[in-house]
């Protein structure tokens, strides 16, 4: 389901995340494809750099379908950013890519904290978050990134924020392979 970032696959994505539904959401907006291959060049180069983590997502015949991403690392903890193309919504992708990016990070690279800022009116975004079982609310236990996050708001802050971090999630793993074993 996910794959490193490749240059060649910048028409394809390109032509997926400037769909009205996807567009608004993307972190990196490219508007033309020629663009949209520079960031996915810069954003190569900075993983090679260690500055983030990135990945394509792909379908079963191994076409891209969208990127799932980690920014702004510090602390062993960084800020996921997910788009998938509007013709995948729904069909289950947005999960199996998240299970395996949150393995990766988790098991692989050994990070400690993975954060979710959420527009208040996205509503598809705040939707999918909450399926994921071993994510918490996290605008007051990390009050400073929460803070961070709206720092350009004027009045009432534009993002919430969730928090995935290492000890929900491997707690979230052992209880799954507990109650397999029941079974």
């Amino acid at each position: 389901m996910l794959k490193k970032r490749d240059v060649t696959e910048a028409p394809i994505l390109y032509d997926l995340m400037k769909h009205p539904d996807v567009f608004p959401y993307v972190r990196h907006k490219a508007y033309s494809t020629d663009e949209f291959y520079f960031l996915t060049k810069k954003t190569i180069e900075a993983e090679e750099q260690g500055e983030l983590i990135s990945r394509t997502i792909v379908d079963e015949q191994y076409n891209p379908i969208g990127t799932i991403n980690l920014f702004d690392i510090e602390n062993n903890a960084g800020y996921l950013a997910t788009w998938i193309g509007k013709d995948y919504h729904g069909k289950g992708y947005n999960k199996l890519a998240k299970d395996a990016f949150f393995h990766e990070l988790f098991y692989e690279i050994n990070l400690d904290a993975i954060f979710i800022k959420i527009r208040k009116s996205n509503i598809r975004s705040l939707k999918a978050i909450l399926k994921i079982p071993y994510v918490a609310y996290g605008n007051d236990r990390f009050q400073e990134a929460y803070e961070k996050i709206n720092i350009d708001s004027q009045e009432d802050p534009i993002y919430d924020l969730y928090v995935i971090t290492k000890d929900n999630y491997f707690a979230y793993q052992e209880t799954c392979k507990e109650n397999e074993q029941v079974i």
